[in-house]
């Protein structure tokens, strides 16, 4: 009874990875670029803010400006932040004090217990100073200081002063759809890793029809994360494995998107001159049609410089509208090149010319391709965070994955 139980068990996916990203230090050059204007908002806010309760203590801060902000690998362990701001103190019927707070700070990623990453401070190192060394030596100028900066809060809320760092890291696990009925979601199996050739993360792909899970075959080769050859002049490194797309074309599969119904020139009275059945079958003049379904899981292969889907699919061959009945069923293999590309955050996905092996079914050569891209039309969303597109991108094809280097954009609505 107990082994009946167990086959009756939903099946439990394979935790394995089948895509991920590198972040390359150009990359990480570029998020810290865009932080910089966030950071002095914050900065702004957090130290220009003052209570009428406060007023009484005579100072205040008059000016807050970034001057650098960076972001550098700690290899294995994670990032160090520095910020230089330029501050302004205005004591009580004093010049304002041009004063230089220097933030340093480590970071790390996590995996939170809901399957989120999240950027944690490990340490922070704030130090404030006067640029004049005769005020520094001031007792009263100190006491501003420690009044007017609270160093503490600063690095309690230090990666904040990134471009809501945590929030973006919780949009890349979002469900994107793919169809109507069909959606994805990518997800990490573990923290990030940190090298010196920038910070790498492996995704786990889920698939959904209808809201559930899909448990697609498992992987016949491991994938991981391919090395970089030498130092990249892009922002960032996708890689989607061969699996990735097999699985893809298996949910859709299983949504009954390749389920098709294929017109023919061809009626019954035409074909009952080369197969004499049809004609005792149909006693009017009826236009023939195709409905083809696929007999086995697609599969896609990839190769240096080119991809391919190849298709296994049972065609009935028969007539009426809407009782179609069907009086003859072939096997056909269908061959299709694949054609990738990428709009926005999407990767779009056509076929090229099909091949046939049965002469017979040319029709099915011509549609299917049609159909697939239709079915596809919108793209597949690729792992990305929610304020971000992609631009200068090209579409590597490897044996067994997909490479896809580009840059990072702020999208310009939500800057």
């Amino acid at each position: 009874m107990s082994a009946i139980l167990a086959l009756l068990e939903p099946v439990q996916p394979t935790r394995a990875p089948d895509c991920g990203g590198i972040l390359t230090p150009l990359g990480l050059s570029y998020l810290a670029e865009i932080s910089k204007p966030h950071a002095e908002v914050a900065l702004r806010r957090d130290l220009m803010a003052r209570r009428a309760s406060d007023l009484f203590l005579g100072s205040r801060i008059t000016s807050v400006e970034v001057a650098e902000l960076w972001l550098s690998i700690i290899p294995e362990a994670g990032l160090r932040l520095g910020i230089e701001v330029e501050l302004r103190i205005a004591p009580l019927h004093a010049v304002p004090m041009p004063v230089r707070l220097s933030i340093r700070a480590d970071l790390h990623v996590d995996m939170g217990p809901d399957g989120n990453l999240q950027l944690l401070t490990s340490a922070c190192r704030p130090t404030v100073r006067a640029k004049s060394s005769r005020e520094a030596e001031s007792k009263s100028f100190r006491s501003i200081l420690d009044k007017e900066v609270d160093v503490d809060k600063l690095c309690l809320d230090v990666s904040k002063l990134l471009l809501l760092p945590n929030e973006q890291l919780m949009s890349l696990t979002a469900l994107f759809p793919v169809t109507p009925s069909c959606q994805l979601q990518y997800l990490p199996l573990a923290a990030p890793v940190f090298s010196k050739q920038g910070i790498a993360l492996s995704l786990q792909t889920t698939f959904l029809v209808a809201g559930a899970a899909v448990p697609v075959p498992v992987s016949p080769v491991p994938f991981s994360m391919p090395e970089l050859a030498s130092s990249s002049t892009s922002h960032l490194i996708l890689a989607l494995s061969e699996h990735f797309y097999t699985s893809l074309y298996f949910t859709l599969e299983r949504a009954g998107a390749f389920n098709m119904t294929i017109p023919s020139m061809l009626t019954t009275a035409t074909l009952a001159q080369k197969i004499t059945q049809v004609g005792s079958l149909y006693h009017e003049d009826l236009p023939i049609v195709l409905s083809a379904a696929l007999r086995s899981s697609p599969r896609v292969m990839l190769e240096e410089g080119r991809a391919a889907l190849k298709l296994f699919l049972t065609v009935h061959i028969g007539a009426g509208s809407p009782d179609f009945q069907s009086f003859l069923s072939v096997s056909a293999d269908v061959t299709t090149g694949l054609q990738l590309s990428v709009s926005d955050t999407r990767m779009m996905i056509s076929t090229a010319a099909a091949v046939l092996e049965e002469l017979f079914l040319a029709p099915v050569c011509q549609q299917v391709p049609a159909w697939m891209d239709d079915v596809l039309r919108e793209g597949v969303h690729l792992p990305h965070l929610s304020r971000f597109t992609y631009t200068d991108v090209s579409v590597v094809i490897h044996k067994d994955y997909v490479l896809v280097p580009c840059n990072l954009k702020l999208q310009s609505t939500m800057a």
